[in-house]
């Protein structure tokens, strides 16, 4: 029995198109997968124009009564649609080796070894020495795919500047450099026209270029702020660029990198070589804290926003410790010190770095660079810093927010669940590891917050809230709510109406990834640990809901921030006025 494709032409007279034994069609339904993929490949080749216009055609001359013939096509392999089986042939006959697919190369009992003559690099040179009669075929099959499937994955590799492209930049760089050298601000419009890097990044491309040394370190340890991989060390003054050691730079470094995250990620890294002990001697992979001090020292010497603080040296260094511990917290989701170049690329950094060049109030700058955020946050510290030894305890930290978290949450904060301190001392708290913990509690909503917080309450550490577990946390709160004269609420009632506002995917267990797909997961921990905002979300104000819908690209973290700033402002200015700081008992304001 055969089975074949037909035209009807004028009357009933029908051309066959195509015949198809009976034992055929049994070996094509033997493989439907590959069936479905033939006949989307031929769905495909029969959508083309040239396709169409062959096929049109042929059912005239079937129409006409003319013998179907099938049309000779060059033998070149670019002639042929790239998903036409073998071009118009398949039309008439059907190829032997689609009755049975291939086999893998390993399911096969013959597979070539390394270099054998079916080797990729024998398909391109054109040898096919020892290959098989049965495999001609399949080694002009992978020529051909070789030359008409474009290249879609490039690993790590990054796309370049073109020659053109490349020369266009040399020539704009040419006519800035006009056959001299450039000092640190002529630097600043190359680096902006032709390296498309912020205008502050010129001192650290000088360094870059010249081969030296951003930063200007003590080896021996005398200056302590000035220490190796202290981030409060000196900038290095940069020498003049010539036209010379640029074309070098552009051409070993710059070149290689059209994507603006890698171009300065590459930068800021600089020529760091890995010195593991195998000798790799490859660049360092990812960023450091002190990677970042070069572009924000400059940020501070020229930004016009920040010119108050340049007679201030010592909250300079704080403000660049804030911002790189807000770009860390932010960017580097691993939580290890080292930012990679993907997770620099899935952040908004270089979108908040090129706002900082071209806005002069750095306080519109809300990501990672405002100014009033960092008074906050230092400010806040030095509230509990009651011996500003720079280091804060346990009670320090009860005394946040008015007494806002209960003891059961400071103790797991100061147990390192959330994250491991830095402060190097036992029980301490330092001001990086406050900075996580502030931007954790007052923006709970960000998806980092929320995995600090459950990292917090999961006291087993298997990555899920039992209900044991939360009522754990549950019980002091329901004690202070007593303590209070607030209506109590059993954690039973409480327990539900979390499940329906989680919708967690198995009943009873919470996971990190219920609570990220949750608007108002944050609310979630306030209730456990923070009476005060848990009594603010029950009885919250109207105005301050419709504000907040009229700014929905401020964040939590960002309102905190503003309403702090203000009240932190107008408590210096009346202390300031009545000159009685310390006549109430009241500790001076850091700035």
């Amino acid at each position: 029995m055969s089975h074949g494709l037909h035209v009807n032409v004028k009357g009933d007279a029908r051309v066959p198109l195509m015949d198809v034994s009976g034992n055929e069609m049994n070996n094509v339904n033997r493989f439907p997968s590959s069936k479905l993929k033939l006949d989307e490949f031929f769905l495909n080749w029969l959508s083309s124009p040239e396709s169409q216009k062959l096929v049109l055609n042929l059912l005239d001359d079937a129409k006409a009564g003319r013998p179907l013939q099938a049309p000779t096509l060059p033998q070149t392999p670019t002639a042929a649609s790239p998903l036409s089986p073998s071009s118009t042939n398949a039309l008439f006959s059907v190829a032997p080796s689609l009755a049975t697919p291939p086999l893998s190369p390993q399911k096969g009992s013959h597979t070539p070894p390394p270099g054998s003559p079916i080797s990729p690099a024998r398909f391109r040179s054109g040898d096919t020495r020892g290959v098989k009669e049965g495999q001609g075929a399949q080694v002009h099959k992978a020529r051909r795919a070789a030359d008409v499937i474009p290249r879609f994955y490039f690993g790590g590799e990054q796309l370049a500047y073109s020659d053109e492209q490349s020369a266009v930049k040399l020539a704009e760089a040419a006519l800035l450099f006009n056959g001299g050298e450039l000092d640190a601000e002529g630097m600043v419009q190359v680096t902006r026209e032709v390296c498309e890097l912020p205008g502050y990044f010129a001192p650290l491309l000088m360094h870059r270029i010249n081969g030296t040394e951003p930063i200007a370190e003590d080896p021996t340890g005398a200056d302590a702020s000035a220490a190796p991989g202290a981030l409060t060390a000196p900038a290095a003054a940069a020498a003049p660029v010539t036209w010379t050691k640029f074309t070098e730079y552009w051409n070993g470094t710059l070149r290689k990198y059209t994507e603006p995250n890698a171009r300065v990620f590459e930068v800021l890294r600089g020529d760091k070589k890995n010195g593991d002990a195998n000798g790799s001697g490859l660049n360092i992979p990812h960023l450091t804290h002190q990677d970042f001090r070069s572009v924000l020292r400059c940020v501070l010497d020229t930004h016009p926003g920040l010119e108050f603080l340049k007679d201030s040296p010592e909250f300079q260094d704080r403000y660049l410790e804030t911002v790189t511990y807000r770009i860390f917290y932010q960017v580097n989701v691993a939580w290890n010190g080292r930012m990679t170049l993907r997770e620099m690329r899935r952040s908004n950094l270089l979108e908040a770095m090129t706002h900082v060049d071209e806005e002069e109030d750095i306080n519109k700058v809300l990501k990672y660079f405002s100014y009033e955020h960092f008074y906050v946050i230092y400010c806040k510290f030095w509230e509990l810093d009651t011996d500003h030894d720079f280091l804060i305890d346990k009670e320090d930290l009860l005394r946040y927010g008015n007494h806002a978290l209960t003891y059961r949450a400071v103790d797991r904060v100061f147990s390192q669940a959330p994250r491991r301190f830095v402060s190097g001392v036992d029980g301490k708290m330092g001001y990086e590891d406050f900075c996580w913990f502030v931007l954790s509690e007052e923006d709970k909503g960000n998806p980092l917050a929320l995995e600090y917080w459950m990292r917090c309450v999961d006291l087993d550490g298997d990555g899920i809230l039992s209900p044991s577990e939360c009522s754990f946390f549950y019980e002091e709160q329901l004690q202070r709510m007593e303590c209070l004269s607030q209506e109590p609420v059993l954690f039973e009632d409480i327990l539900c109406q979390m499940s329906d506002m989680l919708h967690p995917e198995v009943p009873g267990r919470i996971t990190l990834r219920d609570l990220r797909r949750c608007k108002l997961a944050g609310n979630f921990f306030n209730v456990l640990f923070n009476l005060n905002k848990f009594i603010a979300f029950e009885t919250r104000d109207p105005f301050l809901i419709r504000q907040e819908r009229e700014e929905p690209h401020l964040t939590e973290w960002d309102r905190f921030a503003r309403q702090e700033y203000i009240r932190l402002s107008m408590e210096e200015e009346e202390g300031m006025q009545d000159g009685n700081w310390d006549g109430d008992g009241m500790d001076p304001s850091p700035f």
